[in-house]
């Protein structure tokens, strides 16, 4: 057998296009992840305003036309409303102007992401330099001290997904990439949904009473990481239905390579570039983290978008499994895995 024999016997035609893939996947995460997150900066940061009428405007525009356009500042009435406003995720951060003494109060909330907040303290530690006055920083919704950097919510939705992309690949796989029927597939989706409960306690619980890592609700955030795991599953078997074993790359493309640099973990949102900044509250790791960091030092605020955008991958996600599996296969299409092998009659 020559050469180009034995490399055509190697390396399928089929197997050389997947390591294509696998190649493309690879350049793709570099540059989602590095595009991302190499240089980190906030812009159009909603923030809050309160000082007297004589000068809130001027300060508006003052902090408008700061290099970089680090913050969208809107007026607002007094420091209740800002902390309210803080709490509930409408702004994140706010400066009280105390024209009767030198300092001022900065709101922030290191609870959505202690990044941002230092930088909001750095971006203010020099505005008040600059007009001679002292600034005092407040905290209205703390990062907890065993949530190093605000991170801990992120890596549970991390972990979450990766639970369900491959719970829905090993059980797409283990009888061939496209569901056979419609009852192989409620099976599975069965399995998953089981899976997705299991996954979302388990996650709540280790985070929660055992690591100490997150406070805030542990049945809520079990529910939250039962409609992540399902989610992300169900949006998996979905792809696989429609391209097969691919499926499982493109769902690793949504979820890892998009999906986790622009869900806000390591950075918030209005630190990230536009596109990122963009499509993270669409993905399931953006809307997930988003929505845990709101159970844990919100008290549950701001929840909705989150939670529609999730439902909306786990409901079309199930729809499309089920329609696919109905539809007449050819027979020559992919064989299950018990068939494989076995001798002809």
């Amino acid at each position: 057998m020559s050469l180009v024999d034995e490399l055509k016997s190697a390396v399928t035609p089929r197997a050389a296009l997947l390591v294509v893939g696998v190649f493309a996947l690879q350049l793709l995460f570099i540059t989602s992840y590095v595009g991302a997150l190499h240089n980190p900066k906030p812009t159009d940061v909603p923030f809050g305003v309160v000082a007297p009428q004589q000068v809130s405007a001027t300060l508006v525009d003052r902090l408008e036309k700061l290099p970089g356009d680090p913050l969208d500042p809107r007026t607002v009435a007094d420091a209740d409303e800002a902390r309210d406003k803080i709490m509930n995720r409408e702004i994140d951060g706010a400066l009280i102007v105390n024209p009767a003494t030198r300092t001022d109060t900065l709101l922030v909330a290191s609870g959505g992401g202690t990044v941002l907040s230092s930088s909001l303290e750095k971006i203010f530690t020099q505005v008040e330099e600059a007009q001679r006055r002292e600034l005092r920083t407040v905290d209205v919704a703390p990062a907890s001290p065993q949530d190093f950097d605000g991170l801990s919510a992120f890596y549970l939705v991390v972990g979450w997904c990766v639970g369900g992309y491959i719970c829905a690949a090993i059980l797409a796989i283990s009888a061939g990439s496209r569901p056979a029927n419609r009852d192989r597939a409620v099976i599975r989706l069965g399995v998953l949904a089981l899976y997705s409960v299991l996954g979302g306690l388990g996650g709540a619980v280790i985070v929660g009473p055992i690591l100490g890592a997150l406070p805030g609700s542990v049945a809520a955030l079990w529910g939250l990481g039962t409609l992540v795991v399902f989610a992300v599953g169900a949006a998996t078997l979905a792809l696989q239905s429609v391209f097969g074993i691919v499926g499982i790359g493109l769902a690793i493309l949504l979820v890892v390579v998009l999906g986790n640099p622009s869900a806000g973990g390591a950075f918030p949102a209005p630190m990230l570039p536009p596109f990122w900044k963009a499509i993270g509250p669409a993905l399931p790791p953006g809307a997930g983290t988003w929505a845990a960091r709101s159970i844990a030092y919100f008290k549950g605020n701001d929840m909705t978008a989150s939670m529609l955008v999730l439902s909306a991958w786990a409901v079309v996600g199930t729809a499309v499994t089920l329609v696919l599996s109905s539809l007449k296969r050819k027979p020559e299409s992919e064989p299950i895995a018990a068939e494989v092998g076995e001798p002809r009659a």
